[in-house]
Order: structure tokens, then sequence, then C-alpha cells
């Protein structure tokens, strides 16, 4: 195992040394470093939008007391000094209407110059309630309204109202008076107005303090978002940016090849457990790497090893090759010879042989006869699947029909009746071997027929019932000869396996065997059903032709290859035949 250094991670926290007291860990930045780091991604943002939501509620505070302030004072300077200082020359010129009004009537006598002094009586009670509403929270002015408001009434108690009386009685009144009385109004008039001046003033200086006020919250509150958005986003960055990226460059590394760079864990929780888990899979990676590489180093030694393996395959079958060229030239030879020369014998000295003589040259003849035979068997099974390996599309029946053909001596000469579908299906395969394969399956039904019944030989055919069998097809060849044991269903298939003396039935045991190399050579199988009981029954599975370009079935098999109807029978003539 590699051992890895892995870069020191200034996110992560130092290890304490092992006598450090409990004062100094108290101390340390280890907890609440490792308390952040326990954070995960989204709790990262949620206390950055804690942070955003309580900088921006005292923010809104602040600037709301600022601008409560500044309402206030505008308000004020608004809504109180300055209708009370328009209240207050309207009172003033009420009182001079009333002053000039009196002078006019004192001097012509005329009532109807009394008019202003009526008027601005009138209107110095309303002008009074308002003014009085206004400084209702300012004892200043309202005091200075009151004094105003007691000149004069001692105004015109003491000179109005008597002077008037006095002139529609034409009595005797000193007018001077007058004077003296409204000097003492426009006194109280005038101390009225500086100090509504002075509350004017006072009320824009504060009107100005509490917008410079307004202004400077507004900058602080400004600032401090500035400030905090700064911090949260550097924040942010280093406590997830930055590790973020430095494991999306070191899985870069990885996934470019890099397969031995280790992945550090830093940032967020979740991120520390993704980093965890890819770091698990680069680990698992790397071991199946090595596995693979092992496991290709082995593949080169066994594709090494298979390649002097087929290099001594191909020297053993050149000389297979060999021995079949001098099995079947030169070991044949000899045979013909001897069984010539025996015949030979006969022909020229058998008056001079006895009984035993001639059947000792009848031996050696039959079996120099019975070896040619083997020999050419032998060299048959030696040949599927090497001197016949073409893989086409071939149609059945005219290999049957020329198996037949083959057979038809036997066949006529047992009466044998052979019923088959009409057409059998298209295969795959050499049509040369599946000949052969019919010649040695029909030549076994009529050899092997019962004594007490004419042959009766059935060949069906149909879609292969096998689960995953797709395309595949299934032949049976049924006759109602002697039949298999079921305890030699399998032996059958094996090469130079008899169940019958050569006394009762001839051949060399190869047939069936080499039925069973044809059918594995072109990619089926063979067996005996062991549940037909009236004689034998041989079924094999041979690969579908492919269907020709657009010329599918609706379940997809190929539109060739339907299922045949079941066989009609007809009866045959006295020497065999084939019933369609």
């Amino acid at each position: 195992m590699t051992t890895r250094t892995t870069p020191h991670d200034p996110t992560t926290p130092a290890t304490p040394a092992p006598g450090a007291t409990a004062a100094r860990a108290g101390t340390s930045a280890t907890g609440p470093r490792r308390a952040f780091r326990g954070l995960t991604v989204q709790a990262w943002f949620l206390l950055a939008l804690l942070v955003m939501g309580t900088v921006t509620a005292v923010a809104g505070t602040v600037g709301a007391v600022a601008l409560n302030e500044t309402e206030r004072a505008n308000a004020h300077l608004v809504d109180d000094i300055a209708p009370a200082r328009a209240e207050a020359f309207q009172l003033k010129a009420a009182l001079l209407d009333q002053e000039t009004g009196v002078r006019g009537y004192l001097l012509t006598g005329d009532p109807a110059l009394l008019e202003p002094y009526h008027r601005g009586l009138a209107a110095e009670g309303g002008i009074r309630d308002r003014l009085t509403d206004l400084f209702r929270a300012d004892p200043g002015p309202a005091a200075d309204l009151e004094q105003v408001e007691r000149t004069a009434h001692t105004w015109r108690t003491r000179f109005a109202e008597p002077a008037i009386r006095a002139e529609k009685t034409r009595a005797p009144f000193a007018h001077n008076a007058g004077k003296a009385g409204f000097d003492e109004v426009r006194a109280a008039l005038d101390a009225q107005q500086r100090r509504l001046q002075a509350e004017r003033e006072r009320a824009r200086a504060e009107l100005t303090r509490a917008g410079d006020r307004q202004d400077l919250a507004l900058a602080v509150i400004l600032g401090a978002f500035v400030v905090t958005a700064g911090g949260l986003a550097a924040l942010i960055h280093y406590a997830v940016g930055r590790p973020l990226t430095a494991t999306r460059l070191a899985t870069q590394r990885v996934a470019d090849g890099a397969f031995t760079h280790h992945i550090p864990e830093r940032g967020p929780a979740d991120l520390q457990a993704l980093t965890r888990s890819v770091e698990a899979m680069r680990e698992r990676i790397v071991t199946e790497l090595d596995t693979s590489r092992h496991n290709e180093e082995t593949l080169a030694r066994q594709a090494a090893d298979l390649e002097e393996q087929r290099i001594e395959l191909e020297r053993s079958n050149s000389e297979l090759e060999q021995f079949a060229y001098v099995a079947s030239h030169d070991l044949q030879e000899p045979l013909r010879k001897v069984a010539s020369f025996c015949q030979l014998l006969e022909r020229r000295y058998g008056d001079r042989l006895d009984e035993r003589g001639t059947q000792y040259i009848s031996f050696a003849v039959d079996g120099a006869k019975r070896m040619q035979v083997l020999i050419n068997d032998l060299l048959t099974f030696s040949r599927v699947g090497r001197l016949h390996d073409s893989v086409r599309t071939v149609a059945l029946d005219e290999s049957l029909d020329r198996a037949v053909r083959d057979l038809s001596v036997a066949i006529a000469d047992s009466g044998a009746e052979i019923v088959v579908p009409d057409p059998l299906p298209a295969v795959q395969g050499d049509p040369t071997l599946f000949t052969m394969l019919w010649q040695n399956l029909v030549g076994n039904a009529v050899k092997f027929r019962s004594p007490d019944r004419v042959p009766r030989i059935e060949i069906t055919a149909g879609h292969s019932a096998e689960e995953g069998a797709t395309g595949v097809w299934t032949f049976a060849v049924t006759d109602n000869g002697i039949g298999i044991p079921g305890e030699f269903a399998d032996k059958v298939f094996v090469i130079f396996q008899r169940l019958h003396s050569r006394a009762v039935y001839s051949g060399t045991g190869i047939g069936l065997s080499l039925c069973k190399k044809i059918v594995e050579h072109s990619g089926g199988r063979i067996w005996v059903d062991q549940e037909y009981g009236d004689g034998t029954r041989i079924v094999f599975t041979l690969p579908a032709a492919p269907p020709a370009p657009g010329a599918e079935s609706d379940d997809g098999s190929p539109a060739a290859s339907a299922v045949p109807a079941p066989p009609s029978t007809r009866p045959t003539e006295s020497h065999g035949g084939i019933t369609p």
C-alpha cells in the first residue's frame, strides 16, 4: 500500500498536545472552528442570510428612527410654526383694524367707519381659538398669546368701548389715552412675533440637524451593507468556495488520469462527506485498476500461451491432414490388395482348400472390407468442421432429397414410407453436412426397422419451445422401429458404440456420433426423445435462416420459416417412397 502525504489544510484544526491544560484548550480556536466546519453548505448560506437579515433589521430600525426625527421636525415646522405665524399676522391685522375703526369713528363721528372695528373683533375670536390649539403644547407662545389678548382686552375696555359710547352720546372723553393703551398691544404683538420667529429658527435648525442625522444614518447603513456583504462574500469564499474549488481541481486531476492523487477533505460537512465518497471511489478505482493491470498481464501471458497452443494446434492439424491423406490412400491400398489377393486365392485355389480354408479367406476379405469402411467413416467424422465449413442459407428439402436418393435402394427394399412437411424450413449451415445428417438419420430408421411392420418415418419441424431460443428450428425424425432403451439414450451418440452385434445389424457405430458432431457444429443440439415409446424419435435443433429484408412476420420470426402444418400421409407404393 502506497503512503501518501496529504497537503496541509489551513482550515483543519491542529491537534492539541497531549499535555495541554483545560484552560489552554478552552482558549483554543479548535472548538469554534470545528463547530463551523460541521456546518453544511446550506447551513453556511442560511447563516449568511441570518447575518444579512440582522444587519437589515438594525439598519431599518436606525433609518426609521432618523427618518422619524426628520419627519417630526419638519411636521413641527410646517404644521405648527408656519400656521402659528400666519395666524399671528392675522391677529395683528384684526387688532389694527379695530384700532383703525375706532380712530376713524372718533375723528369723523361716522358710524360706518366702525365696520373694521367690528370685523376685527369678530375675526379675533376665531384666530385666538386657532392659536390656542396651536400653542397647546408650547407654553412660551401660549403666554405671549395671553399677553396679547390681555392688553387688547384692556385697550378695548378702558378706551375703545368707552370712547365709542361717549362719541355716540356726545359726552366728553379723553382720546389721548387710547394711543398709550394700543402701544402696549403693539408691544405684545411684536413680542409674539419675535418668539414665533425664534421658534421658527429653532425648528429649522432642528430640521437641519435631523436631516444631517438621517444622511449619516443612511451612509452608515450603506456602509454596513457593503461591509457585511463583502464579509459574507469573503466568508462564503473561504468557507465554501475555496474548498469546493480545491475539491473540484483535485477531482479533475483524478478524472484526467492521476488516480493516485489524494482528494483532501475541506470545507462544509456535506462537502467533506462528498469528498470522502469520491475518495473512497478513487481508492476503489485504484484497486480495480491494479487488479485490471494484473489481469491484463495475466491475459497477456495467457494470450502468449494460447498463441503457442494455436501454433501447436496448427501443427497438429497439419499432421492430422497428413494422416487423413495417408489413411485415405496409403492405408486403403494394402487393404484393397489383401481383399483382392484373398479373393484371387479363393478363385484359383478354391478347389484345393477345404471348407475351413475357404472360411478363413472369407473372414480375411470381410475384415479388410470392414476396415476400409471404418477408415472411410473415420475420415468423414474427422472432416466435419474442417473440409465442410461453409455457412449459408440451406433449403433442407434439397438436402433431404439428396439423402433419400442415396438411400433409394434400402428404402425400396424395405418398402419404407417417409412423411415430411411441405416445405421444410431454411436453416443456416453447410448443405453437404445436412445431407450427411439426413442420410444417417433416415438410414438408421430404415436399418433398425421392426420385422413385423412396414417402416414409417415421419419428419416434423417447428419453432423451438426452449426458453431464449428465438430464431431456432426444432426437427424430429420419428420411426416405428425397434426403438432405443432409455439407459442407452446418451450412449448411442458416442463414437463406435453399438447396441447390437454385427451379425444382426451391420455398421461401424459411427452414424449417430457423426450426426451429433454435425448438429453441434451447426449451432444446435441433438437428443433422443425418451418419452416416445412406439419406436425411436431423434430430436435436434438448428438455427433459422435470417429473414429477407422487410420480410418479417408479426411476431418477429422469419417469414420463410413459418411453422409447417401437420404432415398429411397417403399410402406409398410397395417399393417405398416419400409422402409429402
